[in-house]
């Protein structure tokens, strides 16, 4: 059972190691065997001060070891079909899908390589909030574009297992069933009595979880803006016109 590491210690990630988890990882299915991935290595201090911002700054991008900017990258593949007197025709949303499922199938193998390793890892989700500030700080190119980060190192901590909903709730059989006021009541009923979740309320001034979610963690105002802004960074990167 995985857990998410956001504390590590100051012992170092070895490169030969490294190096093992991102030849296994790479070794991920992908779209047509093309590899439209790339992976982004992040060592240097002042270069994760440059990252920081983009993730918030949350403490774990300076603390970890290594930070991974995983990428959706038709730049190579379209490069070498170039060379090789074929014309690319990679600048639209269906590469970018494929090719972000692409590099997505990479951080999961990668994630379960390290952890296997005793490592400990977390996922930014803040990569997609903020993706035209790390473009920069790595110097993407066109058709180049950073879809999720992982945070590595030794874990300095041991934590709970998160709460998941019920395997019933998530998996349909031949054809999506649609849920019922019932069903949602009970898919859901664990998840509301956690003592979490029911300081979560309190602690925001509201009447359930879901409001927790909807009004203060992921607002309409939040998720317009951040969509608009990965939709300005997919315009910059090639990906959308």
């Amino acid at each position: 059972m995985r857990k998410t590491i956001r504390k590590y210690t100051d012992r170092p990630v070895d490169d030969g190691l490294l190096n093992q988890l991102l030849e296994r990882a790479c070794r991920a299915s992908n779209t047509g065997n093309m590899q439209t991935y790339s992976v982004v290595v992040t060592r240097d201090m002042e270069q994760k001060k440059r990252l920081s911002p983009a993730h918030f700054n949350q403490p774990m991008v300076l603390q970890a070891p290594v930070v991974l900017t995983f990428c959706a990258d038709y730049n190579r593949f379209s490069h070498w079909c170039r060379l090789r007197q074929a014309e690319p025709c990679y600048d639209n949303l269906q590469s970018l899908v494929g090719a972000g499922i692409d590099a997505m199938l990479v951080a999961q193998e990668f994630a379960t390589a390290a952890e296997e390793a005793g490592l400990g890892l977390c996922f930014l989700g803040t990569t997609t909030y903020n993706a035209q500030e790390i473009c920069e700080v790595l110097r993407l190119p066109r058709l180049v574009v950073p879809v999720t980060t992982i945070t590595l190192g030794w874990p300095a901590e041991n934590p709970e297992l998160q709460d998941r909903l019920p395997l019933d709730g998530i998996v349909h059989h031949e054809q999506y069933a649609d849920y019922t006021d019932a069903d949602i009541d009970r898919i859901y009923a664990e998840k509301e009595a956690l003592e979490s979740s029911k300081r979560f309320i309190e602690e925001n001034g509201k009447q359930t979880l879901a409001q927790v979610f909807t009004e203060v963690r992921y607002t309409r105002e939040g998720c317009e803006t951040f969509s608009e802004k990965f939709r300005d960074a997919l315009v910059r990167q090639g990906f959308v016109k």
